[in-house]
């Protein structure tokens, strides 16, 4: 009798073992789906600063009497433009715009900058050339 109950034993052992490395699979998953979501809210948070800058761009090119009103970051006085720093801000995280005009070149940089949830500062940078003549 005594080598059956070894055998049995050995049969529980093989399941905790099994099951040991079981939850190890489970725990390296659940981390590897928090990496992916904070990579997808990063990837998310780029796609949308480029496409805000973007569309301040083409919000210049079809204002280009007004043009040197843009730049700086207050930009208080040009209504589209402050339209543009408070969806800025409404899209992402503590969000900022800045916009840099070349007087006389046309020029434009235009920066968006955020704060990751986890505090990391991030920024998007895009610069272009916008001329009256070209228009």
């Amino acid at each position: 009798m005594p080598p059956a109950r070894r055998i049995r034993g050995i049969a529980l052992i093989e399941v905790l073992i099994a099951l040991l490395i079981f939850m190890l699979g489970v725990l390296g998953l659940v981390g590897l789906q928090a990496t992916m979501t904070r990579a997808q809210t990063d990837s998310k948070s780029r796609a949308d600063a480029a496409y805000l800058a973007t569309e301040l761009i083409g919000r210049m090119w079809g204002d280009l009497t007004n043009m040197a009103s843009y730049s700086g970051s207050g930009c208080a006085s040009q209504t589209r433009c402050k339209e543009w720093q408070d969806k800025v801000s409404q899209t992402l995280p503590r969000g900022t715009g800045a916009v840099t005009v070349a007087s006389g070149t046309g020029d434009v940089q235009v920066t968006v900058g955020w704060t990751m949830p986890n505090g990391d500062t991030r920024q998007y940078v895009t610069s272009t050339t916008i001329s009256k003549s070209a228009n």
